[in-house]
């Protein structure tokens, strides 16, 4: 379905993601998953299926990952531009087949604030990443600020009428953007899992109810109206809606379309087109097939990418331990050893989601589902092992028995020819593996 490509029309992708959602209410079984992920490896995978398959990619950024003042990867929403456009030209991909989103832009990052003070920066977030050329905008004002109400929920019209706050904002940089830039398409909704993963494990989330979509419809077009921002209704993309599906650090909730049923067959017939789901992560591709069929259009996706990642380097590791340390002259690059450490070492990213003992704790960082390990690939100590790693192993290829033993899927591919025996190209391809499915549930994928 090569429409969904640059083609010689010279539409621009954020088009084409606004023609796919289209598609997709119109009954065809399409979608798109969205890369929520700073990962360089990622990053670089996602591009490489999508110049393949001459598709659109959809690479999305959070507030707390990258914002005006940097963010836990130290980006802003230029920087991470740039960035992912550097990625792009690496794997021969056009900046034009590329949508750049920002997820969770609101408060979120400065909730322990007052609101003016936090909906004051959250308004500079919004301004920064549409100036910075991102097109798909969330707005997510789903959060209680410090000097909201804590004796109940937090009212759901103030949630529309702070989105259409930064709805405004939105519109009015765009305004200022080159004529023929492509303006924002923007999702809305405040069923939103919390930036960085769930909690728990114990049960799964409840379905989105159609009266919860009904109401949150009414409130974001008041709102909108409000706030002078009507117009802004006829390009909103999706609405976050709970399809019932999350993780946790052991458990896999998965997604049953008999309790998603009612919410499937209430999708809005006007904007929002189609639902957007979070968490998706480690859906099997039948499940997230039927969530494409189901209107839950966009997948989002980000800890299932890096897992896999985790995933094969420690494979790789592995098979460094069997080929190679026992040789003259070799260093071992002792990855799980080093990122141990460096976890401990800097705990914050893990320490409020992992709960036990220090055995169940090492267990947990190494291979919980939530899989905190993603913020400390970017460290210098964990990069310089994984950098030594692919170093000892590039320099002699590796023996098939040994990636039949512990990359079976890498082993297959070479052994048909269609992969390299390179440890750089295992990681991508192990990475290439979670991201094809998606592919083939969304209907873009070629194998």
């Amino acid at each position: 379905m090569t429409w969904w490509a640059d083609g010689a029309d010279g539409r621009d992708a954020t088009s084409r993601l606004l023609d796919l959602a289209r598609a997709n209410r119109a009954g065809e079984r399409v979608g798109i998953y969205s890369v929520c992920s700073a990962d360089r490896s990622v990053l670089r995978a996602a591009m490489t299926q999508a110049r393949r398959d001459d598709v659109i990619v959809l690479v999305e950024a959070t507030s707390n990952q990258v914002n005006q003042l940097g963010g836990y990867t130290g980006m802003t929403p230029t920087d991470f531009r740039s960035f992912v456009h550097a990625i792009a030209a690496e794997v021969g991909l056009p900046t034009a087949c590329i949508v750049l989103g920002g997820d969770h832009l609101g408060p979120h990052v400065w909730r322990s604030q007052g609101s003016d003070a936090a909906m004051g920066l959250a308004r500079d977030l919004v301004r920064d990443y549409v100036l910075a050329g991102f097109t798909k905008i969330h707005l997510d004002a789903s959060m209680r600020l410090a000097d909201d109400p804590v004796d109940r929920p937090l009212d759901e019209a103030m949630v529309a009428e702070r989105a259409a706050d930064l709805c405004a904002v939105a519109e009015g940089a765009a305004a200022l953007l080159p004529a023929d830039a492509p303006r924002p398409v923007y999702v809305v909704g405040s069923e939103v899992p919390i930036p960085g993963g769930e909690l728990a494990d114990s049960a799964a989330p409840a379905v989105t109810s159609v009266d919860a979509v009904e109401r949150t419809l009414a409130e974001t077009r008041g709102a909108f109206t409000r706030h002078g921002v009507g117009d802004a209704l006829e390009h909103v993309l999706a609405l976050v809606t709970q399809p019932g599906v999350e993780f946790g650090d052991a458990v896999v909730f998965e997604y049953d379309d008999m309790a998603a049923a009612a919410l499937a067959s209430r999708a809005p017939s006007q904007a929002p087109l189609v639902y957007e789901a979070h968490s998706t992560d480690y859906q099997v591709e039948e499940a997230l097939t039927r969530m494409v069929r189901d209107h839950f259009a966009v997948l989002k996706v980000g800890p299932g990418l890096t897992f896999a990642l985790r995933e094969t380097l420690f494979a790789l590791e592995a098979i460094e331990g069997e080929w190679l340390v026992r040789r003259p002259g070799v260093v071992a690059s002792r990855l799980r050893e080093t990122l141990q450490r460096v976890m401990v070492d800097h705990p914050e990213h893990w320490r409020p989601y992992f709960h036990g003992d220090e055995d169940e704790l090492r267990f947990a960082r190494d291979f919980s589902f939530s899989d905190r390990s993603r913020y400390y690939w970017p460290q210098p100590e964990v990069r310089a092992a994984v950098e030594r790693l692919v170093d000892n192993l590039s320099g002699r290829p590796i023996p098939l028995t040994l990636l039949s033993q512990y990359l079976p899927v890498q082993y297959r591919a070479i052994r048909e020819g269609t992969l390299r025996n390179d440890p750089r190209a295992l990681i991508g391809a192990g990475i290439g593996t979670v991201i094809d499915a998606y592919a083939r549930a969304c209907g873009m994928g070629s194998r």
